[in-house]
């Protein structure tokens, strides 16, 4: 049964992977993207795009939508430090904004895009969803109160949402992937080292309790994460507010990313050791058992291998 959903921020990496999803379950999708930092190119054929801030959602809005699939924010963690108010406003009051206009127009259906920085550093690995949550930083804060927001919307007005959070988010879908700016994921900053774009990829810190001492996380495909969205939709229930982690259950160092890449591209990655990084925990790995159970969703495209070589080849694409 097809459906008609809104998709904020469904101009960037996540929420356009999001949106071609639907399409090709054969739903009507509107995107709403002030672009900030999302790209127009980047909306799927087919999509309705809107030109707008989430803050001004209740114009657009209405009784006609089944759903909300919710993306727009910003997300760089080293920024929300210096500019915290910039998170707080957006992020916050943004998705305050929005959840108002769903409650005006009666959507009363929402997956919400969240994150693992809610959990800070951990006390345990991998991560379930009862972890104690203690984000280090203001984006981490930020996704963790629209989470509680969210979670007293339920219980007060009877909305439907699953929150889904993010590891490490990697790969690409057709034309849809990774450009950040600046770029601060591993996987495209090595691979600007392979296009030549940087002369060596930092590693910081190789004296962790690890394997081989860099930092492991933990990398799900793109696509992956898209199929769980298109499922939290059918999952979520009124008066119900759903938290899932997803990730693959399994992690990869900094160095055997770096090695993947240099096998993908077969290009040298030259890695310069660098200082530890203040709040980067050992170990990021995900416990995805309950977006499995509840959601009925299984990772099909786990291999870094994979993950690689179509962000790779999507780089190459947009390079071009």
């Amino acid at each position: 049964m097809s459906g008609k959903y809104l998709v904020t921020g469904g101009a960037g990496y996540v929420g356009s992977v999001v949106a071609q999803h639907l399409l090709e379950a054969g739903h009507e999708v509107t995107v709403l993207d002030n672009l900030s930092t999302g790209f127009r190119e980047g909306v799927p054929a087919g999509a309705t795009f809107v030109e707008g801030d989430i803050r001004d959602a209740a114009k657009w809005l209405d009784s006609s939508y089944d759903a909300v699939l919710h993306f727009a924010a910003f997300s760089q963690v080293g920024e929300s430090v210096v500019k915290p108010e910039k998170y707080w406003e957006n992020n916050v009051g943004g998705s305050m904004a929005l959840l108002a206009a769903m409650r005006e127009a009666g959507v009363r259906k929402l997956v919400f895009s969240s994150t693992a920085a809610t959990y800070g550093e951990p006390d345990e690995v991998p991560i379930v969803e009862t972890t104690r949550t203690s984000p280090t930083n203001p984006y981490g804060a930020s996704k963790l109160s629209v989470d509680f927001m969210i979670t007293s919307e339920a219980a007060a007005h009877g909305l439907g949402a699953v929150s889904l959070r993010y590891f490490n988010v990697a790969g690409a879908y057709g034309s849809c992937g990774e450009r950040h700016e600046p770029e601060s994921h591993l996987i495209p900053l090595v691979l600007q080292v392979a296009q030549g774009k940087r002369e060596a990829i930092s590693v910081f810190g190789d004296d962790y309790p690890t394997p081989d001492g860099t930092c492991v996380r933990d990398y799900i495909h793109v696509a992956d994460l898209a199929d769980a969205h298109l499922l939290a939709l059918k999952a979520a229930t009124p008066g119900e507010h759903l938290i899932c982690n997803l990730g693959n259950g399994e992690g990869f160092s900094v160095r055997q990313v770096i090695e993947t890449v240099r096998q993908v591209t077969g290009h040298p990655i030259p890695e310069v050791v660098a200082p530890r990084r203040g709040g980067d925990p050992a170990t990021l790995v995900a416990s995805a058992t309950r977006a499995k159970e509840r959601l009925g969703w299984n990772p099909t495209r786990a291999d870094l291998a994979g993950i690689v070589a179509d962000a790779w080849a999507f780089a190459q694409n947009v390079s071009n």
